[in-house]
């Protein structure tokens, strides 16, 4: 049986939110970042492998367009940074 994307992208999602609080809480806020970028790149990839159109790739999101990961770690860097 084929597997949802949505189930696909839940478990692609867990797994960072995993990886990325392992990093915040040893204080790796640039690691925290790096993983959340690796998060949007790999949610991109799959979405097109889905969807049948890698012909798109590589698709680079604007980097005012944080995801909420990212938007995340990036309030907290500056609230350490205070």
């Amino acid at each position: 049986m084929m597997s949802r994307l949505t189930d696909d992208l839940t478990v692609l999602h867990d797994r960072y939110v995993e990886l990325v609080n392992s990093a915040v809480a040893e204080n790796n806020l640039d690691r925290a970042d790096a993983l959340a970028a690796q998060y949007d790149e790999e949610a991109i990839l799959m979405v097109a492998l889905y969807e049948g159109r890698t012909d798109m790739l590589p698709l680079h999101r604007p980097t005012h367009a944080d995801s909420g990961l990212r938007a995340l770690i990036r309030r907290l860097a500056r609230s350490q940074a205070a």
